[in-house]
């Protein structure tokens, strides 16, 4: 696959004359690398991150905390936070579908960004095909056209499930055939899509990577690639994991803290630099 860690996200971060290598070797510090982005720029984001108690949404809380300050993000989904979380001091309820629910909360807090996570992950949408259109593609317009009206810039992530049979095998391009099997992978394509459409007709700041299987400490949310953790989870519960996949079958992933890092250059980047908004994100497969 054809990725922007080596080649866009470099070429970024020289714009912002930040040192990013090939590894991302951890330091004393993990967030360090955050700090230097935050460094880099005099803007100072108020980030609202939907979906923020999945995967993906707590760390990136942590990290646009380490990066702003305390107050610069706020979290919102659709159950209650965990009493015990000491990292949520700044969460809402939010149903994704309620529009003038989000454009409240965007007023209110003043935000500049939003970073869509809120999604039905694929095992999940194919036991329940029409939630699935609701959150996933309702909710995207949604945001879309909060951040159209408000001028916000909007990160919403796809995956490589937005592929399908008939996509090229390897060093996939950015621009390639996308014929999805999966309610969440036509979903995807239909955000990229919007994504698109929203930014040449009105100038909304859309952005989007393509991200393979994510690797992290968080239990699994019901997505293809969530056997990479689950077999931890059972090994250490039940004694075994049996797994789905032939012994010689690959597949691509990556480290939470590099997702991260993938996003927060990405909004990061000066929009003159972006040939184009939908890019291809990874790390490692095996």
């Amino acid at each position: 696959m054809a990725s922007i860690s080596g080649k866009i996200l470099r070429r970024s971060a020289a714009l912002l004359n930040v040192n990013v290598t090939r590894s991302y070797a951890l330091p004393a510090d993990p967030l360090a690398r955050f700090k230097a982005i935050a460094n880099a720029s005099d803007e100072r984001h108020r980030v609202l991150i939907t979906g923020g108690l999945g995967q993906l949404g707590r760390g990136l809380n942590t990290v646009y905390k380490y990066m702003y300050g305390e107050d610069s993000v706020w979290m919102t989904d659709i159950v209650k936070a965990p009493s015990n979380a000491s990292d949520i001091n700044n969460y809402s309820y939010l149903d994704i579908l309620n529009r003038d629910a989000i454009e409240r909360l965007v007023v209110d807090r003043h935000i500049d960004t939003i970073v869509h996570y809120s999604a039905l992950l694929s095992a999940i949408g194919e036991q329940n095909v029409n939630l699935a259109l609701q959150i996933n593609c309702r909710g995207v317009e949604n945001v879309l056209e909060v951040a159209r009206k408000h001028q916000l810039k909007v990160f919403i992530p796809s995956t490589i499930g937005a592929f399908g049979p008939t996509t090229p095998r390897d060093n996939v391009p950015d621009l390639t055939i996308q014929e999805p099997t999966t309610i969440y992978g036509v979903s995807k394509v239909y955000a990229e899509r919007l994504g698109e459409y929203y930014y040449h007709k009105f100038g909304t700041d859309f952005r989007c990577l393509r991200f393979p299987g994510i690797i992290s400490a968080t239990k699994p949310g019901g997505g293809t690639t969530d056997y990479a953790i689950q077999i931890f989870y059972d090994a250490l519960e039940k004694g075994k994991h049996i797994c789905y996949l032939r012994p010689d079958t690959m597949l691509p992933m990556m480290y939470d803290t590099d997702c991260m890092a993938s996003v927060v250059q990405f909004l990061a980047a000066p929009s003159e630099s972006l040939k184009r908004r939908t890019y291809n994100v990874t790390g490692f497969s095996f």
